[in-house]
């Protein structure tokens, strides 16, 4: 029987997409691997591509099509032996709006992960009484294809995931966030002989709406604020840049931040943790993610075991993420995950701010600009220093006080002495 093919999850998040351009038309051959379409997701303009081999039969979502609902079919591929004609038939086995009746839904793992499957691949696992959750993907991005369940045998699946791992957080839905204050017409009305214009919300925009809705209702912030003299650390950057300069390597303070905050995750480990729901994951590696200011909203993207990596090399990378993101280019598995993120506006020019948690991340480091202003000395002596603020908004589920503190205080002490970075 024909295989639909559905609107594809390109994000965690995403619920509905654009289907932006066709890259095959019907009758094409098209292979795993091959890109078929481009799809605006609530983030970005990503390739779909294809997970199993076969025969563009039909298309039925036009490019363009906006708000198209994942799962909903969006084509038909075609098996070796099947022809245009098969379509009906398929059509017909299958519910109004939905996948075709011989195709398992869409599995999920023993911790309620989604299972990402080709709708082949499920059908012949379901036929064979697989289970998905055992079998690893050789597809895109770790996708389960054919090829994968052809030959395979229970037996020969590899060991399941464990049992008592945690759910992760679900997010709230986005127009239960919208719904949130006066309805669109009450705002209106309260705008009557006002000249404006009307700007319609993008996908990206409504995410940014929902998650941070979600993240101020239901996370329990609280504040912790230190202010760090910068320089010792912009003598040593100065330093250090001159060095290399010579390898095109230029370091920002944003740089020491990432880095030192993630040295300071393994000197205190219990901030190193993000909430699950009905428990906490308390996390090995230093992945923190960085927001990237975008036109239309903003993007995280995760510098992953940021503690193991060079300063040059979180520069190289940040750079390269950054790029990526204000082009809408990032994939979403370089934008999830981190235990804690940083919030960075001190090259606009603001002293300091309380950024909001985004979830499930234990905390979030907002950083304003270095200022020159007179400090005291340890003997008494009023000087002049560049001193920064920070502010550390942290989830009190995960992380207490005098623990928030401990690890603002590293982070003070990694960039009051940078020479330690290094050691």
């Amino acid at each position: 029987m024909p295989t639909e093919i559905l609107m594809p999850a390109l994000s965690p998040t995403m619920e509905e997409g654009t289907l932006a351009k066709w890259l095959v038309k019907e009758g094409d051959t098209v292979a795993s691997g091959d890109i078929m379409a481009e799809i605006e997701t609530d983030k970005a303009t990503m390739e779909f591509e294809a997970v199993d081999e076969g025969v563009i039969g039909k298309i039925m979502v036009e490019a363009g099509t906006e708000g198209v609902k994942v799962n909903t079919p969006i084509a038909v591929l075609l098996g070796e032996g099947e022809s245009a004609s098969d379509i009906g038939t398929a059509a017909k086995a299958a519910p109004a709006g939905g996948p075709a009746a011989a195709v398992p839904p869409a599995p999920s793992s023993a911790d309620g992960s989604r299972i990402f499957a080709s709708p082949l691949a499920r059908r012949i696992a379901a036929e064979k009484g697989l289970d998905l959750a055992q079998i690893k993907g050789s597809g895109p991005h770790g996708r389960i294809v054919k090829a994968d369940v052809a030959d395979a045998t229970p037996a020969a699946a590899t060991a399941p995931a464990k049992a008592d791992s945690p759910a992760p957080a679900a997010a709230a839905p986005a127009k239960a966030a919208m719904a949130t204050g006066p309805s669109a017409d009450q705002v209106a009305r309260m705008y009557e002989g006002r000249d404006y214009e009307e700007v319609a919300l993008d996908g990206m925009r409504r995410t940014v709406a929902a998650r941070l809705t979600e993240a101020k209702q239901t996370i329990p912030h609280f504040y912790l604020r230190r202010e760090v003299q910068l320089d010792a650390l912009m003598a040593f950057r100065a330093d250090l840049n001159k060095q290399l300069e010579a390898r095109g390597v230029k370091l920002s303070v944003n740089d020491f931040i990432i880095k030192a905050s993630a040295m300071a995750l393994q000197a205190v480990p219990g901030c190193n943790a993000v909430w699950a729901g009905d428990r906490m994951l308390q996390m090995k590696a230093s992945d923190v993610a960085v927001a990237v200011a975008v036109e239309g909203g903003l993007f995280t993207p995760v510098l992953k075991d940021a503690h193991l990596k060079s300063l040059s090399a979180l520069s190289a990378e940040m750079k390269d993420l950054a790029g990526r993101a204000r082009n809408k280019k990032l994939a979403p598995h370089e934008y999830v995950g981190g235990a804690m993120a940083i919030s960075n506006l001190g090259m606009f020019g603001i002293e300091n701010f309380d950024a909001v948690i985004n979830p499930p991340h234990g905390s979030i480091l907002a950083v304003g600009a270095g200022i020159k202003k007179p400090v005291v000395g340890k003997d008494g002596d009023v000087k002049v220093a560049t001193v920064m603020s920070m502010t550390l908004s942290v989830d009190h589920r995960v992380i207490d006080g005098a623990l928030g503190a401990e690890f603002l205080r590293e982070v003070v002490s990694l960039l009051e002495n940078p020479v330690t970075m290094l050691a």
